[in-house]
């Protein structure tokens, strides 16, 4: 005679058990389905995401102006806006292509791609590219040197420590990152970039469209 396991146990019980039971064999799921996904997806870099035809988010930063530069008639009003509080972010130049260069004064491939990234401001920012330096532990005195010297026309910020360039994933410099008009990184040269380089990450950003990471001629380790 067959025994039935519900005897002797009320409905109410009976069904609070297996909804009890479901719950828990549920969770279980939902734990190992996350744990499996996470185990296959560690966290990406820039350069992962451009390797696999991806754009990515440009991680957001606002910092001290350093140079407010010679804006041509097309960023005027964006740039005057962006560094009328002496600082500016990286979400304020958003509607435009961004060309985003990490430098210092101390770092010497720096010093041979200041005039070719002069000259591209020169042709790009009347067509309402917006070239941003980011010069980074260095002191500000010889940063404006350097500036001079060079005579950067392009807004540049600063920053005294590394906490942007540890987001971007920096390992030296110059390294510049090309940021299409709806602020995600398309393009990223490691070390100083050569005029064509500079050309190819440009026409990536007013496209919205990604390339893998290139290397430069040169690059010097950060401090």
């Amino acid at each position: 005679m067959a025994t039935d396991p519900s005897r002797g146990v009320p409905g109410s019980r009976l069904g609070t058990l297996f909804r009890w039971i479901a719950v828990i064999s549920l969770t279980g799921f939902v734990g190992l389905l996350v744990y499996g996904v996470m185990a296959r997806a560690p966290n990406r870099t820039i350069d992962d995401a451009l390797a696999e035809a991806e754009r990515i988010d440009a991680p957001p930063f606002e910092l001290a102006l350093l140079h407010r530069g010679r804006p041509p008639e097309r960023l005027a009003t964006v740039l005057s806006r962006a560094g009328a509080d002496r600082r500016m972010a990286l979400a304020e130049l958003r509607g435009f292509p961004v060309v985003l260069n990490f430098w210092a004064s101390w770092c010497d491939p720096c010093r041979s791609e200041a005039p070719v990234l002069e000259r591209g401001w020169q042709r790009f920012g009347p067509m309402g590219v917006v070239f941003l330096g980011l010069d980074m532990q260095d002191a500000r005195e010889d940063a404006a040197d350097f500036l001079k010297e060079f005579a950067v026309s392009y807004p540049n910020v600063r920053e005294a420590g590394k906490e942007t360039s540890r987001r971007y994933g920096l390992t030296g410099l110059p390294e510049t990152f090309f940021i299409s008009a709806s602020g995600q990184v398309v393009s990223h040269v490691i070390g100083a970039l050569t005029g064509q380089q500079l050309e190819a990450g440009i026409e990536a950003a007013r496209a919205g469209r990604a390339l893998p990471a290139a290397r430069g001629v040169a690059r010097e380790e950060t401090k």
